[in-house]
């Protein structure tokens, strides 16, 4: 940039409509209501150690799978994922595709025997090739594996994230238990 150069900035205009959001919490409540999807080859759940190096994957694949739908880690700072991963009972691991990451699967266990899975997701270019179903079976049945205690996995899922999501979630054996509906600016 020349020295005394002037930044043109695109002129931002404010939002003047309302939009409605969607959030939809589904649970299982024993590990046979899983109902597996067929298996795809090549489509792996591998653990992620904790490692800077592998945190910096796992960061990166999220802001990828996150980015169409407006998550949290697409904003989240280099100085906010150490905490992120700091997380008590929090797991993390990388679908990978023919050795390739193809998405995530992150899981917070909670002193009540429950696991939430808080984060699952395809990367941008693995949507509509058939992985999610059995992408979520891998992660269902690991959250169930956490610790034998497990009495209950969860998650939310919203109005803009996937339109396959929930009905996923729902052939995965899920159920809606609580739904709630915001108006945002």
């Amino acid at each position: 940039m020349v020295a005394g150069a002037t930044i043109r900035l695109p002129r931002v205009t404010a939002k003047t409509t309302k939009t409605t959001k969607t959030t939809t919490y589904v649970e299982m409540t024993d590990r046979d209501q899983l109902v597996p999807a067929a298996p795809v080859p090549e489509l792996t759940l591998d653990p992620v150690g904790d490692g800077q190096e592998a945190q910096d994957l796992v960061a990166r694949t999220m802001v990828r799978v996150g980015t169409p739908h407006g998550w949290r880690s697409v904003t989240r700072t280099p100085q906010e994922w150490p905490a992120w991963f700091a997380h008590p009972g929090r797991r993390c691991w990388l679908l990978r595709h023919a050795g390739e990451p193809a998405g995530v699967v992150v899981c917070d266990r909670h002193a009540d025997g429950e696991v939430e899975i808080k984060s699952f997701g395809l990367v941008p270019e693995k949507v509509g090739q058939g992985l999610g179903g059995h992408a979520l079976t891998l992660a269902v049945r690991q959250a169930w594996d956490l610790h034998p205690d497990v009495t209950r996995v969860w998650l939310h899922t919203a109005s803009d994230d996937h339109p396959g999501a929930l009905p996923n979630y729902h052939r995965r054996g899920f159920r809606t238990f609580k739904t709630e509906t915001n108006g945002t600016d």
